[in-house]
């Protein structure tokens, strides 16, 4: 006797979109929002172009959700570092040697994620990325003028200027002790800046 067996299929695989935005997250910060195509997020995230452009409604859109997540969770805590009861150049030194470890925490995914989306190519990402990046430089700026006035702008300046070295030479491959180095330099910088 035969018998024919068909395979009955399985449920299908239901879509995960915080799962989505995990994937999402670790592509453009591993290629950049200009290498990264649809294609390769819809392979990665296993749907095609129409269900994701449902889901996102477009890389863009998508972009500006992870950077949302980014800033939320994986970027530098600043408010924290910048908040402590010490003495100021000690939590700016610490806020750039936090953004060395950050950088250099993944060699295939280094650099910071925002600064590194500031320079992309399309119009709506790279506005994504320059209010969060805005935002940050507003911040440490602040917390200087709270405490010193008059060299806010400056040392504002130098710090985030310092931190898009250290993502850019992140980028390069710089390991992650010669970004230390650098930071720790640095914050010897502000400690003659900023006295007391």
């Amino acid at each position: 006797m035969t018998t024919n067996i068909v395979p009955t299929r399985g449920r299908p695989r239901q879509f995960d979109p915080d799962a989505a935005l995990v994937t999402a997250q670790r592509l453009f910060h591993e290629k950049g929002y200009d290498a990264l195509s649809v294609a390769d997020l819809t392979r990665a995230l296993g749907i095609n172009p129409p269900s994701f452009y449902a889901a996102f409604g477009s890389k863009a859109a998508l972009y500006a959700r992870i950077l949302e997540r980014y800033a939320a969770a994986g970027a530098i805590p600043l408010a924290q570092i910048l908040g402590a009861e010490r003495p100021l150049a000690e939590s700016l030194a610490e806020v750039l040697v936090e953004a060395a470890r950050h950088y250099a925490l993944d060699a295939s995914a280094s650099g910071c994620m925002v600064l590194e989306g500031t320079r992309c190519n399309d119009a709506e990402a790279r506005a994504a990325a320059g209010g969060y990046h805005r935002a940050a430089q507003e911040f440490i700026r602040s917390s200087i003028a709270a405490r010193y006035p008059l060299q806010a702008d400056s040392v504002a300046d130098f710090v985030c200027t310092t931190m898009a070295g250290l993502s850019a030479s992140a980028r390069h491959g710089h390991s992650l002790d010669r970004l230390l180095a650098s930071a720790r330099l640095a914050g010897l910088a502000l400690a003659q800046a900023l006295p007391g």
